[in-house]
């Protein structure tokens, strides 16, 4: 009970952040227990990602860095831009990527506009990262681009554009 009355007390965006702490933490690969479950629900990669990215004023470039069986090893917001876009430089993603000893990747940004539909920018800038990963064997399994509302999370994955 004491717990539910210090969560009333909690700021709107204090509540946010601990939803994201949660969602993470259940994400979050841990070496030490072999029971970690793959990514396999985009469901729950979509309420991560729109926690993270739905109230940004500014567009921002997250990657997921995952192991060859699908568990989060990190999750980075790689770059920022402006209210309309942001400059992406594959180059630090693959960089990123081996430090990492990534085996696949999910990349997202957010349209800070709400509108998701994926720009002709978007869809170059993953290809010339998918292109750039593949020359180093890391797979990228999803884009996806988060607006302001729960269920406005496109998938490139889901488009057939990957």
């Amino acid at each position: 009970m004491s717990e539910a009355v210090s969560i009333i007390e909690l700021s709107d965006d204090e509540v946010v952040a601990y939803a994201t702490s949660i969602l993470e933490s259940r994400l979050k690969y841990r070496v030490s227990d072999e029971t970690d479950t793959p990514l396999t629900s985009p469901d729950l990669v979509r309420k991560f990602l729109h926690l993270k990215l739905c109230t940004r004023e500014h567009e921002v470039f997250a990657v997921l860095f995952l192991d060859n069986r699908h568990r989060l090893i990190a999750y980075e917001e790689m770059f920022r831009g402006t209210i309309d876009g942001a400059s992406v430089y594959p180059r630090e993603v693959v960089k990123a990527a081996l430090q990492l000893n990534a085996a696949a990747v999910i990349i997202a940004h957010n349209h800070p506009s709400g509108v998701t539909d994926p720009s002709r920018a978007d869809e170059a800038m993953t290809r010339r990262l998918r292109e750039a990963l593949a020359l180093v064997d890391v797979r990228v399994l999803d884009h996806l681009i988060v607006g302001h509302e729960a269920d406005q999370t496109l998938s490139f994955a889901e488009r057939g554009l990957i």
